[in-house]
């Protein structure tokens, strides 16, 4: 069955890229530390397959400070220079190769969403959590942020009805592509996500 040799391919590709991202984590890590305080990463509780609960990893690209003069501030103001650079080049993802050999994660998959997220999910919407949440995915290809969050789901529905071999290959080198070309990055849409699933939650009901 794909799913399990799948499980083979990640761990080895992990394996193989931490040996070789290591001077570069290095480099990163002194980089971050020494850009602003804070911890070196960022952890956030997010639901993996079957909904189970992990921590995710990346290297953190925010400063500490939520708000100023009484004004909380965004995303897009609370990023950090280096960590603009991290997040244009995906670096801030590399961490994540600790969640995959975890058995966290997969290389490819339905990206985790915010924890929040999980609670306004109908049944059908569930089923992204049929299989191991990836670093990339379909809907991260086909859009990522600027698509709206059903478009999203209903990518990573799309991708567990069809994974494949060749799919994940697909993914794997628009990722690429994405990466190099610096498409489709974007800040400050978890909230406005939110008000979108709780809106069709509504609706639903």
């Amino acid at each position: 069955m794909y799913i399990n040799i799948k499980r083979i391919f990640d761990v080895l590709l992990a394996i193989g890229l931490l040996i070789v991202a290591l001077p570069i984590m290095i480099i990163v890590a002194i980089v971050v530390k020494l850009g602003s305080e804070g911890p070196l990463i960022f952890k956030q509780s997010r639901p993996g397959k079957d909904g189970k609960v992990f921590n995710i990893y990346k290297f953190r690209t925010l400063i500490i400070e939520k708000e100023r003069d009484g004004k909380v501030l965004s995303d897009e103001e609370r990023v950090t220079t280096n960590g603009r650079i991290l997040r244009k080049g995906s670096i801030d993802e590399l961490p994540q190769l600790f969640n995959v050999l975890k058995n966290q994660m997969s290389f490819i998959g339905p990206r985790p969403m915010v924890l929040e997220y999980f609670k306004y999910y109908t049944d059908k919407q569930k089923k992204r959590h049929d299989v191991l949440p990836g670093i990339s995915g379909w809907a991260q290809v086909n859009g990522r942020n600027e698509i709206s969050i059903e478009e999203k789901i209903n990518y990573d529905l799309y991708y567990v009805d069809n994974i494949s071999l060749i799919l994940d290959i697909k993914i794997l080198f628009l990722t690429l592509y994405k990466v190099f070309a610096r498409k489709d990055i974007a800040y400050e849409r978890e909230g406005r996500e939110l008000n979108e699933l709780k809106d069709s939650f509504k609706d639903a009901k």
